[in-house]
């Protein structure tokens, strides 16, 4: 469909017409005498032959040409558009960061797979988080691993496949052997001050048992609360197993408490798997929809014609005045 940028430019087309009727060329009558040696006598004057002011009569080929030029002009002052099929695209507003616990505890092989086999914590872990961000095509998602410390391994992003990637390139130890909750709440806390996006929410998986962190989970949680940032925790393990092992689920359940969200005991892989559709059904994504659709400047087409026809009745012009002088 063709639309103009600047409708308002085509009202000067009649312009010309109107210059035309308000400011007619002036014509004069004049007394003259026709001297048969006008040479001989301007010569012996001394004087300068010049040509009088005459208003010559314009042919039809100059009044259509100079029409044609002016309308195309004035088309392109107007420019036109030639605009697309309407595009839509739908943006999420949510923000979603997930912080993993990759401390020692994670190596422990407590966690019952689908066949019923004891599993490591993190592989049965990295299995259901990569398939939760695989679904996450209309959400910014972002990656915190943590152990010693907390460290922000991929900023909030829409490029689903390289956080899947980075998913599986996770491994035990790699962060450090103790855990540190309250520092990995604190740099997702961080991590949300740019975000734009009202919906904050901070998932986070671990065996509970903060060992590391300089800033009390407790205190993190609080904080989180107050810049709008929902946690949800997930405890993966036995909370039955001895020592560091041990999955310590009254912590992770305060921590999701004292922020707004809920705490999530995932039994098993499926279990698991079941938490992220809880998660999903508890924060729906505020869907954002945006269209618009594409322009094409058409601007070159008239005024390339203006300039074609503008060559072309210059030349013809050209053409049939040296025919006439040939002539005379």
């Amino acid at each position: 469909m063709l639309e103009f940028a600047y409708p308002l430019a085509l009202l000067i087309l009649p312009l010309p017409l109107l210059v035309y009727w308000l400011a007619p060329p002036h014509r004069e009558r004049v007394s003259a005498l026709r001297v048969p040696f006008f040479d001989e006598i301007v010569s012996v004057t001394g004087a300068e032959a010049r040509s009088g002011a005459v208003v010559m009569r314009r042919r039809a080929l100059q009044i259509v040409s100079a029409s044609l030029i002016w309308v195309l002009l004035v088309v392109a002052l107007a420019k036109p558009e030639l605009v697309g099929e309407p595009i839509v695209r739908e943006e999420a507003s949510r923000d979603i960061m997930l912080a993993i616990d990759l401390s020692g505890s994670m190596d422990y092989r407590d966690f019952p797979s689908d066949d019923g086999r004891p599993v490591q914590r993190l592989a049965a872990v990295k299995r259901v988080v990569d398939a939760f961000v695989a679904a996450r095509e209309r959400d910014r998602v972002g990656l915190i691993v943590f152990g010693d410390k907390a460290y922000l391994q991929l900023p909030f992003t829409r490029d689903i496949e390289t956080a899947r990637s980075l998913v599986g390139l996770m491994d035990v130890g790699m962060a450090g052997p103790r855990t540190a909750i309250g520092d990995a709440i604190g740099l997702a806390i961080k991590s949300f001050e740019s975000s734009e996006l009202d919906d904050r929410l901070l998932i986070l998986l671990s065996d509970g048992s903060d060992t590391a962190s300089k800033m009390t989970p407790v205190n993190a949680a609080e904080i989180a609360r107050l810049n709008g940032v929902e946690i949800h925790t997930i405890g993966v393990g036995d909370p039955n197993a001895r020592g560091e092992d041990r999955v310590d689920f009254d912590a992770l359940a305060d921590i999701a408490s004292r922020s707004g969200g809920r705490f999530f005991d995932a039994a098993d892989e499926a279990g698991l798997a079941d938490v992220y559709r809880r998660i999903d059904e508890l924060a729906v994504s505020d869907i954002k929809t945006s269209a618009w659709r594409p322009r094409e400047s058409m601007v070159h087409w008239p005024a390339g014609a203006a300039l074609v026809i503008g060559l072309l009745a210059y030349a013809l012009f050209g053409i049939s005045r040296t025919r006439r002088e040939r002539a005379a």
